[in-house]
């Protein structure tokens, strides 16, 4: 194509009022607006905690796929999931297919692999509410650790899985027959809580999957648990029920003391840095509240759960929901965004606590 010279000149002139226009208005601030994003870790904090996702990733996976196997559509049906319910816990783990995919993608070709589990349930209700409790833990641990991250993009991807994950957990509450979402706000716990957890469920993984360097508790456990498999519930998408528990209900505690092993093939061994055990760490909601641990024999003990509420009175109850506790040697303060100072003080836990 041929250009006259009067053409020339005018796109010679119009090019650098073209490259210098100013860009569209935006408020000064914001992180990495202006930088190619790239999705892999950028420390080893950063891959660790990627890969302790990507290995919740794969349980949810299996347990998705064990629990439509291991039961029959006449078992699924006597406890009133039909056809359609069945369908959805199938695209559930479809769902996780692609995020264990884009975490992988994320860490590369050190990623982890799928394990072989052990799951502790008998029934179709019993693998409904694990699953329920199983995916808040999973929520609950990718929240305590987002935005500590140092790569902001693998934190972008990580968000865009995990907030698929609450759907998740929401629905299982649904099938369960509790009210989808009794709750404000969704508590955040560390990765030393959320490994400590998963870990009880990992029976074996391939020798190259990287070992994951977050620290075990011992295991705390609630002998009076609230139980939704009591209320004789059926599935709905919304039930109007009553918090399974109450402000000033005892709790009835027992934890193992460290050194226990854990984990997959044995590699694992629980510890704790914390002095004597002396309260019970609440983290729900945004509030990490303490109770005094009392009635102490050796490894027993007990609690109350407390009252209160978040922003005062005619605000939503601190406690209510799936939530946490743990056992402390402090009541030291912490928020949603340094939850990891409690790491050192934690005696045993995390339990989850069935409250409503």
């Amino acid at each position: 194509m041929l250009f006259s010279a009067g053409t020339l000149l005018a796109l010679t002139v119009l090019a650098p009022f073209a490259s210098t226009a100013p860009p569209p208005f935006t408020p000064e601030g914001g992180i990495g607006l202006n930088t190619t994003p790239v999705y892999a870790p950028l420390s080893d904090f950063d891959f660790q905690s990627i890969n302790l996702a990507l290995n919740q990733e794969w349980i949810e996976l299996d347990l998705f796929h064990h629990g439509l196997a291991q039961f029959s559509d006449e078992e699924f049906e006597a406890a009133g999931l039909d056809a359609e319910d069945r369908y959805l816990i199938q695209f559930m783990a479809e769902q996780e297919v692609g995020h264990a995919t884009a975490l992988s993608n994320i860490l590369g070709p050190n990623a982890a692999k799928p394990c072989n589990y052990s799951y502790p349930f008998t029934d179709v209700r019993s693998f409904v509410d694990f699953c329920q409790k199983l995916t808040r833990w999973g929520e609950s641990g990718v929240y305590g650790f987002l935005e500590h991250l140092d790569s902001r993009p693998a934190a972008n991807i990580l968000l865009q899985s995990i907030t698929t994950e609450a759907r998740q957990q929401m629905a299982f509450r649904q099938f369960e027959g509790l009210f989808p979402m009794p709750e404000w706000f969704i508590p955040g716990i560390t990765q030393s809580m959320a490994w400590t957890l998963l870990s009880n469920y990992i029976v074996s993984c391939p020798a190259e999957n990287p070992r994951i360097e977050w620290q075990n508790f011992p295991a705390l456990n609630i002998e009076n648990n609230p139980s939704v498999n009591d209320q004789n519930l059926s599935p709905g998408i919304s039930s109007n029920v009553t918090a399974l528990s109450s402000p000033g209900q005892e709790l009835s505690l027992t934890w193992d003391s460290p050194g226990k092993t854990t984990g997959y093939d044995g590699l694992y061994t629980t510890n704790t840095t914390a002095g004597d055990p002396q309260f019970v760490a609440w983290i729900s909601q945004l509030n990490t509240t303490y109770t005094p641990l009392t009635d102490i024999n050796g490894n027993s003990g007990k609690t109350t759960q407390p009252g209160g509420n978040i922003f005062g009175d005619g605000t939503a109850p601190l406690i209510n929901s799936t939530i946490f506790i743990v056992i402390t040697d402090a009541d030291i303060f912490v928020t949603p965004a340094n939850m990891s100072k409690i790491n050192e003080h934690i005696v045993a836990g995390p339990a989850v606590y069935q409250s409503g």
